[in-house]
């Protein structure tokens, strides 16, 4: 019993700390119309963006897009090394991945629909941006790839470690820790707002808190899901 009360009041002043983190200032805003349609999806745990594969390529920035020829869309997903592709994670995993400091990995998925046109019980949030904010969106995205050649930005191409959670998708090895502080929606904040969206990723440590932020960014009222 002292252990768990000890536990929670650690939890407690961890997400205390976690929302005093520091934060990059958003992008300068060039205007422009916003033509690009990104998706965020949120399911009970976990956040990822959706995003059009052929706008992606076309900035160069994405060699990796080249990995899924035949998907209209790209979810791009970040979490912790072992515990996100792991099948059937038991409580020692999950505890260790959120209280543990540990390595980080990408997931991208190819997709041939957009997620609202997938059934499942998960939200989908879809905001535009413009060419300026979705190139800084896809660049930050980029950037958290873990290259092998750091001299050449957007030119090098990361190679998959694994097969990924769906039938069209691979993990890439990612720069950054995973931990209560940096968690999976934590990383998805702070890709938004590198794409201009003003929401904070400060404290945000679950999923409903970033779709609950998101939402407030957007001014929308309620929850959009796609059916079961």
């Amino acid at each position: 019993m002292r252990s768990a009360t000890f536990a929670l009041a650690w939890l407690a002043v961890a997400i205390g700390l976690a929302a005093c983190a520091a934060e990059a200032p958003l992008p300068v805003d060039h205007g422009g119309p916003r033509i690009h349609a990104v998706r965020v999806v949120g399911t009970s745990w976990h956040t990822a963006i959706v995003m059009d594969r052929a706008g992606a390529a076309a900035t160069g920035l994405l060699p990796e897009a080249e990995d899924f020829p035949e998907a209209a869309f790209l979810e791009f997903g970040w979490g912790d090394r072992v515990y996100y592709p792991a099948r059937d994670p038991g409580i020692a995993m999950t505890l260790g991945a959120a209280l543990t400091a540990t390595p980080a990995i990408m997931h991208i998925a190819g997709l041939a629909r957009p997620p609202e046109q997938v059934p499942g019980d998960t939200e989908v949030v879809t905001l535009a941006l413009s060419q300026g904010g979705f190139l800084s969106l896809v660049r930050a995205i980029a950037g958290d790839l873990d290259r092998p050649d750091l001299d050449r930005p957007g030119g090098s191409r990361a190679a998959p470690v694994s097969r990924g959670l769906y039938p069209d998708s691979h993990f890439y090895l990612a720069h950054g820790s995973f931990h209560l502080f940096n968690t999976c929606n934590t990383w998805t904040a702070r890709m938004l707002r590198a794409g201009g969206v003003k929401l904070s990723p400060s404290g945000v440590v679950t999923a409903s808190d970033l779709m609950t932020r998101l939402r407030a960014a957007l001014d929308l009222d309620r929850p959009s899901c796609t059916g079961a």
